[in-house]
């Protein structure tokens, strides 16, 4: 192994094959890309940026390779940390898998996409902007907005023939108009949303730094609902991939409404309450019971 690259653990019921079908869900993503079963993608800290290639070594750890150049150790500690959190290697999920155990709408979901983690959106400007960009259109037209956004005001960098990409900076979107992002067939109030979201940054007045300060994810809901365009549905989205707390629970999502339906073999979506009554088996991994069910809807 050179000095660029490093491997790191990965706890035993991490399943790399569910995170690599995860991440190729959409042909429209640009900021990471999977070729021949390894992970793209570029990180940028300490005004340097880091193109990534990510592998599973047969000995069951992340190999994980520097394309760029060689990091010294306190670098190779950040992107350690990047992945880490990106693919929430840390957290300890048996008591999640010891309650879905008599959850019977759990149960079978859990024991087929056993291993797989949360996916993160690490970035606050991102997981805010693809939130909004998400909220009442399918997921498939959420990606093309996205693909348009990060095209159009995104960083590209290339390496060796591939291309990797950056989401836009905040202080750029933060200097468009309104009329920009309509461009790009977003609409005019989700182009107001985006536009005063990074407004909101650039002075200050948000941050991930400032949401998780409590610890609690009530009271991350709580500031972000008072965000224009930030209702409790991209509330609790955000707190889920971003913020990273169990407990979210964006109860009124579609994806969440259809999976259940299918896996109950309801005629009708069920309810907001009836979503809540079923969650009491849930309590306090929410967000990994909703993980799961948008993941049985991939087929």
């Amino acid at each position: 192994m050179t000095d660029s690259a490093f491997s790191i653990s990965i706890p035993r019921d991490f399943h790399y094959g569910h995170t690599l079908a995860y991440l190729t869900r959409s042909k429209d993503e640009l900021l990471h890309s999977v070729e021949e079963k390894s992970i793209y993608k570029l990180v940028e800290f300490d005004q340097g940026k880091w193109f990534l290639e990510i592998s599973l070594t047969e000995k069951g750890r992340l190999d994980i390779t520097v394309l760029n150049g060689t990091p010294d150790d306190s670098q190779k500690k950040k992107i350690e940390t990047f992945i880490r959190h990106w693919f929430d290697l840390d957290r300890d999920l048996t008591p999640f898998y010891q309650l879905s155990e008599n959850d019977p709408l759990l149960a079978p979901i859990v024991e087929r996409f056993r291993g797989l983690r949360i996916i993160g959106v690490e970035d606050l400007f991102e997981a805010l902007c693809w939130s909004v960009l998400g909220q009442q259109v399918n997921l498939a037209f959420a990606y093309t907005l996205k693909r348009r956004v990060v095209e159009t005001y995104g960083e590209k960098s290339s390496w060796d023939g591939r291309n990797f990409w950056l989401f836009p900076e905040v202080e750029r979107v933060a200097n468009l108009e309104k009329e920009d992002l309509r461009a790009l067939s977003i609409t005019n109030r989700k182009a107001e949303y985006m536009i005063g979201i990074a407004q909101l940054m650039v002075e200050g007045h948000l941050s991930k730094e400032k949401l998780l300060q409590p610890g609690d994810w009530k009271a991350a809901e709580k500031e972000l609902v008072t965000i224009r365009g930030i209702g409790p549905w991209a509330a609790h989205y955000v707190i889920m991939r971003c913020l990273r707390f169990t407990q979210a629970f964006p109860v009124a999502d579609i994806g969440l409404k259809n999976a259940v339906k299918n896996q109950i073999g309801m005629d009708r979506k069920p309810t907001d309450q009836e979503l809540f009554t079923l969650a009491e088996n849930w309590k306090g991994w929410e967000s990994y019971a909703t993980f799961y069910l948008w993941q049985s809807l991939s087929g």
